[in-house]
């Protein structure tokens, strides 16, 4: 039974822990043996946390045998995106900044696995402070594709997309600011789960964006994010976006029926906004054909250009990481990786009318959808292709296109995120299925009986226990583009950046020179016909009758 263990799912496990057919300890010593053969490769944890591991899984065996279930984390393995804050465990953000960060408590969501009896195993690889990478200059290298190691994870929970896949945790907690649950859950070929915002506590979990941050799990399947989301959703008055709502079953919204549902298909997102690859569009097209035999009805429907979510976003949550970070940025700005400072050093450009301007249409946004909601149940777009390789990634691509994930960031909706295919090269294809505000069960009942009707949450990587991750060649810190700022642009950069206390020197200026014109160019995209009293989204509010459903 052990060699079969790594690939069963959080429901069939707790079925055996339950019953007593299977020993905490025996599931946490299989998952060890397993990171201990396959990390050398992936790179998937930080910081591993054995002992711990082997004290909760026999506490969690005593517990159990003295009648004392919890319930379906009990004894479950998991991992945490290493922002997660974990007391007296290093936290590190994946960042030489915080290489020495010990945190004196732990997130609220660590703590609420720990009281549903889960066990951790380690502390898993992210993109530098949840926002920048892949990166081959930090403390850790990046994580590896466990689909093709020289292939990109997603970001930036890299390590948790990872780590699921490759079957050394059946979950681990991930993070989305724009995309960072959905897009590891999209290239690794695992399940994500973005809760609305609000429903689960980011206290405890490094910032990136104060705005657009949302945390939720990744797993092998819709149920068990399912039973993840029961233990991590509810109000935190430590969190200061946390919102009171009951908390249902969610996994009383598993089923196989779709009669009744009205679905709305975003099919310009990947046919006009983001042209999908022919491998892509197949996949959906197939996708949509399940959903319609399973007997939902399904219905194209619009809504803004992709590009006009990412500005918005971009504008607020590259305004609002500069601020948690300017201290060090400041202090000690080389102790940052280079993807980072290319990412958040254009941010300087930006000024507080463009921020309050771009939280005002940020509202406008999420308003926009209220007439949607009344209409449809739900909606089904695209997600990423195939995982690129990363030797071909570059920094500056963060600023030249927009993102087929962060427009829901910007909306506050649920979304869930599954396979739904393979491409040419034998790698995952992902899908999107978002929900109303505070509609998880609705999202879950539609992608479990898309999993039920379909097999691409049983494929599994094949790895070779013991191998190491090829060799890659760094991507180059510059792209060649910082010549696109002229004279003019970059004496505003310069003085940005000495108003925001930045010393610079030649390659971090030309880090800023390069990401400038397309800062000052979102910018001057920026919607500003607000009315007197159109208000910024920091006072906006779901409407009743959603409140209500």
């Amino acid at each position: 039974m052990t060699a079969e263990l790594h690939d069963l799912s959080i429901a069939e496990l707790s079925a055996r822990l339950e019953a007593r057919k299977l020993s905490p300890v025996e599931l946490t010593d299989a998952l060890i043996r397993r990171v201990e053969e396959l990390d050398g490769q992936t790179h998937a944890f930080i910081t591993r946390t054995f002992e711990l591991a082997r004290k909760q899984a026999r506490d969690a065996e005593s517990e159990i045998a003295a009648g004392r279930y919890r319930g379906p984390l009990h004894g479950v393995p998991f991992g945490l995106k290493d922002i997660y804050d974990t007391k007296g465990i290093l936290t590190s953000g994946h960042s030489r900044v915080f290489i020495d960060r010990i945190p004196e408590r732990d997130a609220t969501t660590t703590g609420k696995l720990y009281d549903a009896g889960a066990v951790l195993l380690g502390k898993l690889a992210t993109h530098e402070m949840a926002h920048a990478g892949p990166s081959f200059d930090l403390p850790w290298p990046p994580a590896r594709n466990p689909w093709n190691l020289a292939h990109f994870t997603g970001g930036s929970s890299s390590g948790s997309g990872a780590a699921v896949a490759a079957g050394m945790v059946p979950l681990a907690l991930g993070s989305d600011t724009g995309g960072s649950i959905r897009g590891p859950a999209s290239l690794c070929g695992v399940v994500g789960l973005v809760p609305t915002f609000g429903l689960v506590s980011r206290a405890g979990v490094i910032t990136n964006s104060y705005t657009f941050d949302h945390c939720g799990p990744l797993a092998r399947t819709v149920a068990d994010c399912a039973v993840a989301l029961e233990a991590l959703a509810g109000y935190d008055a430590n969190d200061a976006g946390s919102l009171r709502r009951p908390i249902p079953s969610y996994r009383d919204a598993l089923g196989e029926d779709l009669r009744g549902l009205k679905l709305g298909v975003l099919r310009h997102h990947w046919e006009q906004d983001i042209p999908a690859s022919d491998d892509t569009r197949k996949a959906m097209d197939a996708a949509l054909d399940v959903l319609r035999r399973l007997g939902a009805e399904l219905t194209e429907c619009r809504v803004r250009p992709l590009g006009s979510y990412f500005d918005v976003k971009i504008i607020i949550a590259e305004s609002e990481i500069f601020s948690v970070h300017q201290k060090n940025l400041i202090a000690r700005p080389k102790d940052f990786g280079e993807d980072f400072r290319s990412r958040v050093l254009p941010s300087v450009l930006f000024s507080a009318n463009d921020y309050v301007q771009a939280t005002r249409e940020h509202r406008r946004m999420m308003r926009e959808m209220e007439p949607l909601y009344e209409k449809f149940d739900a909606f089904v777009t695209a997600s990423m292709g195939e995982a690129p390789r990363i030797a071909d990634y570059r920094s500056i691509s963060f600023w030249q296109k927009p993102s087929l994930l962060t427009a829901w960031n910007v909306t506050g909706q649920p979304v869930l995120q599954l396979p739904n295919g393979v491409g040419k090269n034998g790698l995952p294809l992902g899908m999107q299925v978002l929900g109303r505000p505070f509609g998880e069960t609705t999202i879950i009942r539609i992608s479990h009986a898309y999993e039920r009707a379909t097999e691409w949450h049983t494929r599994r990587p094949r790895l070779q226990p013991g191998a190491v991750a090829p060799d890659i060649v760094p991507p180059p810190v510059l792209s060649g583009v910082a010549d696109a700022a002229d004279a003019t642009v970059r004496d505003l950069c310069a003085r940005a950046a000495r108003r925001a206390g930045l010393t610079l020197d030649e390659l971090t200026m030309a880090q800023l020179f390069e990401g400038a014109p397309y800062a000052l160019a979102m910018v001057e995209r920026l919607r500003r016909d607000h009315d007197l009293h159109h208000e910024p989204a920091n006072v906006f509010s779901f409407p009743p009758s959603i409140l209500g459903s």
